[in-house]
């Protein structure tokens, strides 16, 4: 065989694998892939614009409890409100249970809300109706699905007694500590069962221990009945409660942290957390900042493939 032949040969079978290859997120329930939302800048005037997700990628599986985090300006509440069906991507791809964000309409958008996705607010009084009782906020929803009324208080009270605010019931929320008004709110983005039950800074107002209660909650639920949860959140303490921490820099998925139990020899239980970085679809690595300047890394660095990892150099190494 020539050399010709056998480079096409290669470039056919390459084709091949590439072709045979399962689409990228087809097993997740949520899929980013590359995703991109830039605004225009307010009182410019000159057409400038902040491009707020620089082509992330995130993919999240049916069942995780996981935690976003990143700086003041990372793009991870803008993250959230495109996963909400609350904002449009300017470009990319993103699936929530096989809903394509960029291809609905307004009226899709709006039963995607309502079916698919539940939110919590950081603000307590942004979760609730000031005028409904407990009960009555949680059946709310299913109201406006169209659920029988049986239906709508059956559920309502389970889901009040499984986060431990049925004490609540037929209470309105200024009659509600912070902490029961979060846990309520939790019970109302559940009511219509969704597939994705999204959190923004749900502890910020809250004390540690109320934060905790309210952390609780959001695993019962996760446990109890399958719901897949997302948290964003700047509390240390919840983030280092779940088993999947990504965190967000200049608008791509920066390092994500897996934490998981190992039984040691003389079979004690421990609980082993490693931080990975991430390589987005595109190649890209986003190398610490305190990596880089304890090696004073600019602009450009040197790679060297080796058999079974790659090395990373300082400019001007060797």
């Amino acid at each position: 065989m020539s050399a010709t032949t056998e480079s096409l040969a290669e470039l056919e079978r390459r084709a091949t694998h590439h072709r045979d290859r399962p689409a990228y997120g087809h097993d997740a329930l949520i899929a980013c892939d590359r995703l991109v939302r830039i605004f225009a800048k307010r009182g410019g005037g000159d057409g400038m614009e902040v491009q707020a997700l620089q082509g992330l990628d995130l993919l999240v599986r049916e069942g995780e409890l996981m935690a976003l985090v990143g700086a003041s300006g990372s793009g991870k509440s803008t993250l959230m409100n495109i996963l909400a069906g609350l904002d449009v991507p300017t470009a990319g791809a993103a699936k929530v249970a096989g809903r394509d964000l960029l291809a609905m309409d307004a009226k899709a958008r709006l039963r995607y809300r309502r079916e698919v996705v539940g939110f919590v607010w950081q603000q307590t009084a942004r979760n609730l109706l000031p005028y409904l009782t407990a009960a009555q906020n949680v059946a709310l929803p299913m109201q406006l699905a169209g659920a029988p009324k049986k239906k709508r208080a059956g559920r309502a009270d389970e889901l009040l007694a499984m986060l431990g605010v049925a004490d609540c019931r037929d209470r309105r929320p200024q009659q509600m500590s912070g902490g029961q008004q979060q846990r309520v709110a939790i019970a109302v983005g559940l009511a219509n069962s969704p597939a994705v039950l999204l959190a923004d800074e749900p502890t910020g107002e809250l004390d540690s221990a109320t934060g905790q209660q309210v952390f609780a909650a959001f695993r019962r639920a996760n446990e109890e009945l399958g719901t897949t949860i997302v948290i964003v959140t700047h509390d240390q303490a919840v983030a280092g409660e779940v088993r999947r921490t990504v965190a967000i820099r200049d608008g791509r998925t920066s390092t994500e942290v897996l934490r998981r139990t190992e039984v040691d020899e003389a079979g004690q239980e421990s609980l082993v957390a490693r931080e990975y970085a991430m390589l987005d679809r595109a190649g890209r690595l986003q190398l610490p900042d305190e990596y880089t300047t304890a090696l004073g890394m600019a602009d450009r660095v040197l790679l060297e493939l080796e058999e079974d990892h790659i090395q990373v150099w300082p400019d001007g190494h060797g």
